[in-house]
C-alpha cells in the first residue's frame, strides 16, 4: 500500500474573510498542518491543489461578470492568479508538500484531476509515477472541490478516505449530502484520528 494525501484548495479566498470563505476553513488549515507535523511519514506523497484562475477573463463562464452568481456553476471572482486570495492559507506548512497542482486556469475546474503540476503533468500521471494506491483527502470545500476530487480519485481506481474533521463546506446540508454520496461511491468516510494505526 502506497498512500498519498490530497490537500484540496486550502486557500485564503476559501477561508474566513476570503471571497468565498467557508466557516471552519482556517481550522481545516491548522488541522492539516497538525496532521502533517505528526504523521508525515505515513504518506509517500503529499499533493496540494489550488484554484488558479485568470484575472483577464471569466474563466469559461466560471466567474459571474454581468449577472449575479448562482453559486452552482457561476461564482464571484476568486483565487485569481498572483493575488493574495489565491495563496495557500498561512497556517498550512508547505514544507511537507511534494507536489503543487494548479487548476482552473481559464476554465471551470473543481477536481484536483483537472489540474497539472509545475511541470505540466496530470494528477493521474503523478500518482502512477509514485505507485500510489490509496489516497486520503482533506480540504475545501466539502460540497464542491473535495467532492469532485474524491469522485475522480475513485474513478481512477484509488482507495479513498475522506477525513471529516479536516474538511469544511459551503453549507451543512449540501456537505452532508456530498459525504453521503462519496460514501455510497466507495470512499471511506472517517476522521483523521481513526487512521492513527497507519504507521508514522
Amino acid at each position: 500500500m502506497t498512500r498519498a494525501l490530497f490537500i484540496i484548495d486550502v486557500q485564503n479566498d476559501f477561508t474566513e474573510g476570503g471571497a468565498l470563505g467557508v466557516e471552519g476553513g482556517a481550522a481545516v488549515a491548522a488541522g492539516v498542518a497538525e496532521l502533517l507535523g505528526q504523521h508525515r511519514g505515513r504518506y509517500e506523497l503529499v499533493v496540494a491543489s489550488r484554484d488558479w484562475h485568470s484575472g483577464e477573463n471569466d474563466n469559461g463562464g466560471h466567474f459571474a461578470v454581468d449577472t449575479e452568481p448562482d453559486f452552482v456553476d457561476t461564482w464571484p471572482p476568486h483565487c485569481v492568479e498572483g493575488t493574495a486570495g489565491a495563496e495557500y492559507h498561512p497556517a498550512l506548512d508547505l514544507a511537507h508538500v511534494d507536489v503543487h497542482i494548479r487548476k482552473g486556469q481559464g476554465v471551470p475546474a473543481y477536481s484536483i484531476f483537472e489540474g497539472t503540476d509545475d511541470a505540466g503533468a496530470s494528477m493521474h500521471d503523478v500518482l502512477a509515477s509514485h505507485g500510489i494506491t490509496d489516497v486520503d483527502v482533506v480540504g475545501l470545500a466539502t460540497d464542491h472541490c473535495v467532492r469532485a476530487s474524491v469522485l475522480d480519485a475513485l474513478e481512477h481506481g484509488q482507495h479513498v478516505r475522506v477525513f471529516t474533521d479536516l474538511v469544511a463546506g459551503v453549507a451543512a446540508e449540501s456537505s452532508a449530502a456530498a459525504l453521503a454520496e462519496l460514501g455510497h461511491a466507495g470512499a471511506v468516510i472517517t476522521e483523521s484520528r481513526a487512521s492513527e494505526g497507519d504507521g508514522a
